[in-house]
């Protein structure tokens, strides 16, 4: 089921703050905004309500929409053999962009699916290129955007490889230590690729020492 909310704003500069100044945040972090273009990114937001079990993205869909988490948390995984395989948890203030299909078209690998009551905003491309035409300067600042997302993920790849699954999860707790309160145990030890009773194991080591 998903809800569309309306958020309109009556001041040119970023309004006081509410979910929606988790784009400003981002943002802030590649370029400082104008009034006007404050105003266009506050006029393009277009922000749902996703409960918690919607699936965004099924394996084998070519995905069109791009997404902005205010409020939430989502899973990706793979099905393999009918087993959930975690490969990322997006929460707030990070973006989610299915690059096979926003980039490639080409058909999905993998689920997106919400965790929690989850609040986007949800981009397609016709409102990507419209943004684009009337501040080119928003192109420069979604291929930077880009860019650190793919190093990210090339960071988490690498440390998955080259970490035990101990160094992984102290890194969850060091780096992202709310999931450990909102995610289920048996998905925490997917995403660690372990198995729930070992991720068990490590947490009593760690608690002990």
């Amino acid at each position: 089921m998903v809800e569309k909310s309306a958020h309109s704003f009556e001041t040119t500069e970023a309004p006081p703050y509410s979910p929606e100044q988790e784009v400003f945040k981002f943002i802030s972090g590649f370029a400082t905004l104008s009034d006007a273009e404050v105003r266009a990114v506050i006029e393009a937001l277009d922000i749902r309500t996703f409960e918690k079990g919607a699936v965004l993205l099924r394996e084998g869909q070519i995905a069109n929409l791009c997404y902005f988490v205010l409020k939430g948390c989502i899973r990706q995984y793979y099905l393999v053999d009918g087993e959930e395989k975690i490969t990322n948890f997006y929460t707030e203030g990070q973006p989610v962009t299915p690059y096979e299909g926003m980039f490639r078209r080409m058909p999905s690998p993998y689920y997106l699916s919400c965790l929690e009551d989850t609040i986007l905003t949800v981009g397609g491309p016709e409102k990507e290129a419209e943004l684009f035409r009337q501040y080119p300067r928003f192109q420069m600042i979604c291929q930077l955007a880009t860019e650190e997302e793919l190093a990210k993920s090339r960071e988490a790849l690498a440390s998955y490889i080259l970490k035990s699954p101990e160094e992984r999860y102290l890194h969850i707790l060091k780096t992202r230590p709310d999931l450990l309160d909102r995610v289920p145990q048996y998905q925490l030890a997917s995403y660690l690729g372990i198995k729930p009773e070992s991720l068990s194991r490590i947490r009593k080591r760690i608690m002990s020492k």
